[in-house]
């Protein structure tokens, strides 16, 4: 098989616009690494903006079942969680998340009772999964050093898209789990391992300054969280009959089909930074 036609072939299975998807990708790493390097609260900005889409796209794909999300409680929940999260830690988190979820309840009650265990289910499950998730990206962004935390957070799920990507490509034979997402195989699945682990290593090393062995378990970690955001995505899209979430993102499709797995990677990084390398906190707030 020639170069070109590999190629080509490779881009029908990966089913997406490579060089879109590149040049989406880089744009995305320019805004965040500005954000981050510049001053420490915009990047929460940057959290919350990507949040709102997101939410949006969930709003709009429930809503073809017939599913009514509680959308202001969970607009709300976008803005507050992440930043009741950076300026207060931990235990306010949870206390926001707990308010807005009673909110959401007595919200919904206004349109009566037909579909209320439905759409209260569903709503509670977009604030618990995006806002709630994300505010533990922004626990590890208010640590002292939050921005290179972050950072390592980011590149460990970039590679694990990297390793996935190009292994599943030239060698992926055997699905993990075909009728949920048929592309996904345990060859791209040993990739995303392998680079994550090398990954995790060196940036554990050289960027955290902490063991490489460290950094190679949280490669392992970050493997399997990030997949299982893969396939929690994949089968919300199959059971709401929608391809992608959105067309936000050129190459990728929508927010949340960006988001998959950072979302699960924010809690899982998150705890292993602070298992680690300890919370070293210094809240925005203090």
């Amino acid at each position: 098989m020639s170069a070109a036609r590999r190629r080509d072939s490779s881009g029908s299975r990966a089913g997406r616009n490579l060089p879109a998807a590149i040049a989406s990708a880089l744009v995305l790493a320019a805004i965040v690494l500005v954000s981050l390097f510049t001053v420490k609260w915009l990047f929460g900005i940057v959290v919350i903006a990507a949040l709102a889409i997101a939410m949006r796209e969930m709003v709009v794909a429930f809503a073809t079942r017939d599913i009514k999300i509680a959308r202001v409680p969970a607009y709300t929940a976008v803005v507050v969680l992440p930043a009741v999260a950076y300026l207060a830690g931990p235990i306010w988190q949870l206390v926001a998340t707990g308010g807005l979820l009673l909110l959401a309840m007595l919200w919904r009650v206004r349109r009566g009772v037909d579909g209320y265990v439905r759409d209260i289910t569903a709503s509670f499950f977009v604030i618990a999964y995006l806002p709630f998730m994300a505010g533990f990206l922004m626990l590890t962004l208010a640590t002292d050093d939050g921005p290179w935390r972050v950072v390592v957070f980011i590149l460990l799920t970039i590679s694990n898209d990297i390793g996935g990507y190009f292994a599943g490509i030239f060698y992926g034979k055997h699905p993990i789990a075909a009728s949920i997402s048929p592309k996904k195989s345990w060859e791209g699945f040993a990739g995303s391992l392998i680079l994550q682990m090398l990954v995790g290593a060196l940036s554990f090393m050289f960027i955290l300054d902490a063991p490489w062995w460290q950094g190679v378990i949280a490669g392992v970690v970050l493997t399997i969280t990030a997949t299982g955001g893969d396939f929690t995505e994949s089968a919300i899209k199959r059971d709401l009959g929608v391809k992608d979430m959105g067309t936000f993102l050129p190459g990728h499709g929508g927010m949340m089909d960006r988001l998959d797995s950072l979302i699960p990677n924010a809690f899982a990084s998150w705890a292993l930074f602070t298992i680690f390398l300890g919370p070293s906190v210094v809240m925005a707030g203090a």
